[in-house]
């Protein structure tokens, strides 16, 4: 279903259309193409997965062996992805990969990082991304070339997101600290700094509203703060359950209007930013979701845990089954 003008009840009416449940392990991270209907995942069986979800089909699986999968994210091209690693970061240095789907070939390695990579973003409008450590430094890249273009060293695990635009980006730190970058001259230092009064927790994830008004920021006990991005005042705050060794994810809606976030008693919620009240709460039989994202131009949202799923307004259909058949598997890049 393409994107409407979402309400209350279109996102009431949201359940799930279709399910993935060959996973070997826990899903790690989810990632939509800007402007294909494609999505992206990487999981704990150190595979990287296409889908096609207009279709909710699987276009293809490719296994990562040497390095493992955490952090994805597209490029611009529908079949370039940057991952993060999960192996022999200290003996390799190979933090950071640029691979191509369509051949399974590595195109660049990205060395730098001392410690997992736990946040990842490309930019809107060229080849630049970032990447946020828990060696305690964000990185800038480009992916033309392997040197790394900068690096900011912080005091805490980051948090990295582009605005919708690409001309200003976001690094969030324990004690919800958020200091805002102008992409351009962020060698300059932040030109503006926020401070969530009050939590003191690391932040697992921050991310901007498609129209820059708001940020959303969740930290590593399960609370969630939406933020007027000019002048960094609270607007509203949701506190969930705790959820132990399991990060969860918050997601807005295309529109901005709506936050949707999992749990750690394993629901979904789904809360009215504009007037601050919660329109909807899901149980779910896949436990803990770990990651949660809006489509970009579709009334669709994931949801995983080691377990996808997909969720659209409900029209009385069952469930879809997953498509294993369309899996195009391959042998891992030498």
């Amino acid at each position: 279903m393409s994107l409407t003008e979402l309400d209350d009840g279109i996102v009431r009416r949201m359940a799930i259309g279709a399910v993935f449940s060959d996973f070997g392990g826990k899903i790690h991270s989810v990632g939509f193409h800007r402007t294909d209907d494609l999505l992206v995942t990487s999981s704990e069986d150190d595979s990287l997965r296409l889908f096609d979800i207009a279709n909710a089909k699987q276009l293809k699986i490719t296994y990562h062996k040497k390095h493992g999968t955490d952090r994805v994210c597209f490029t611009h091209h529908p079949s370039s992805l940057i991952c993060s690693s999960r192996y022999n970061l200290e003996s390799t240095g190979e933090s950071l990969r640029y691979l191509s789907m369509y051949d399974n070939r590595i195109l660049r390695y990205f060395k730098g990082h001392k410690d997992r990579v736990v946040s990842l973003c490309m930019s809107p409008i060229n080849d630049s991304f970032m990447s946020g450590s828990l060696d305690k430094s964000v990185r800038l890249w480009d992916l033309r070339v392997n040197a790394c273009q900068g690096i900011l060293h912080l005091r805490g695990r980051p948090a990295v997101a582009y605005d919708q635009q690409g001309l200003v980006f976001a690094i969030a730190m324990e004690g919800g600290a958020v200091k805002l970058f102008d992409s351009r001259c962020y060698d300059k230092g932040p030109f503006d700094t926020f401070l969530v009064g009050g939590d003191t927790a690391e932040v697992n994830d921050i991310k901007f509203s498609n129209d820059g008004k708001s940020m959303l920021l969740t930290t590593t006990n399960n609370n969630i703060y939406v933020l007027d991005a000019y002048r960094g005042e609270k607007k509203c705050g949701f506190s969930l359950e705790p959820s132990q060794g399991t990060s969860i994810e918050a997601t807005f809606t295309p529109d901005g209007k709506y936050v949707l976030s999992g749990s750690g008693d394993g629901t979904l919620h789904a809360w009215n930013i504009e007037n601050p009240s919660e329109v909807a709460r899901w149980e779910n039989n896949i436990g803990v979701v770990s990651c949660l994202k809006w489509a970009p131009r579709r009334a669709m949202f994931v949801a995983a845990s080691t377990v996808l799923t997909f969720w659209i307004p409900n029209d009385g259909e069952p469930p879809v089954p997953a498509d294993r058949s369309a899996a195009d598997q391959q042998p891992p890049p030498q």
